[in-house]
C-alpha cells in the first residue's frame, strides 16, 4: 500500500511517501512545501497544488494527515486548520481515502509514548525507514504520520479478523 503522510503548516508543509505492508516499510519521497507568499489565501493555494503535484507524481492509495492540537493562541490554530483543510481538500479531489491522527497518536505508535520529543519521533523515522540523509522535522513528522497509519490499519484490520 503506497501512502501520503502530510505534516500542515500554513508557511511549510511536510510531506512523506511510502510503501508498506503495515510490517515493513519503504521510504519512496518526501519533502516540504515552503510557502512563499505574504498572502494568506495564496500560500493555502500554493499547498492545494503542492499537494497536488505529489499525488500525481508519487499515486498514493492512501492520505493521511495529522490532526490540529491547540497551539499557542486561537489564530495559530485557526491557520493550521486552514493548511490542513487545503491539503485534505486535494486528497478528496484525487479521490483518496483520508485518515487523520493525533499528534499524541503518531507518537505512541513509533516512539511507544505519546510524549515524545520530535527529535526521537525522526531518530524513529531513519531507523524504520534506513534513511541517512539530513531532513527537517516537518519532512519527519509527515513521513511519521505515514507510518502511523501503516501500522494502525494493519492493527485494525487483525483485529476486524477476529471479530
Amino acid at each position: 500500500m503506497r501512502i501520503l503522510g502530510i505534516d500542515p503548516g500554513s508557511r511549510v508543509t511536510g510531506f512523506g511517501v511510502i510503501d508498506s505492508d503495515g510490517r515493513h516499510s519503504r521510504h519512496v519521497h518526501s519533502g516540504c512545501i515552503r510557502t512563499d507568499s505574504k498572502d494568506f489565501p495564496a500560500r493555502l493555494a500554493e499547498i492545494f497544488k503542492g499537494i497536488s503535484e505529489v499525488l500525481e507524481e508519487h499515486a498514493p492509495e492512501q492520505v493521511a494527515v495529522e490532526q490540529v492540537f491547540m497551539a499557542a493562541n486561537a489564530a495559530s490554530a485557526l491557520k493550521l486548520g486552514h493548511a490542513r483543510g487545503a491539503a485534505i481538500t486535494a486528497a478528496v479531489v484525487a479521490d483518496l481515502p483520508v485518515y487523520e491522527y493525533t499528534p499524541r497518536a503518531v507518537k505512541l505508535a513509533l516512539v511507544g509514548t505519546g510524549a515524545a520529543e520530535k527529535e526521537q519521533v525522526q531518530h524513529m523515522i531513519r531507523l524504520l525507514l534506513g534513511l541517512r540523509q539530513p531532513m527537517g522535522l516537518d519532512e519527519s513528522d509527515a513521513l511519521a504520520v505515514a507510518l502511523c497509519h501503516a501500522h494502525t490499519s494493519v492493527n485494525a484490520q487483525k483485529l476486524r479478523g477476529m471479530s
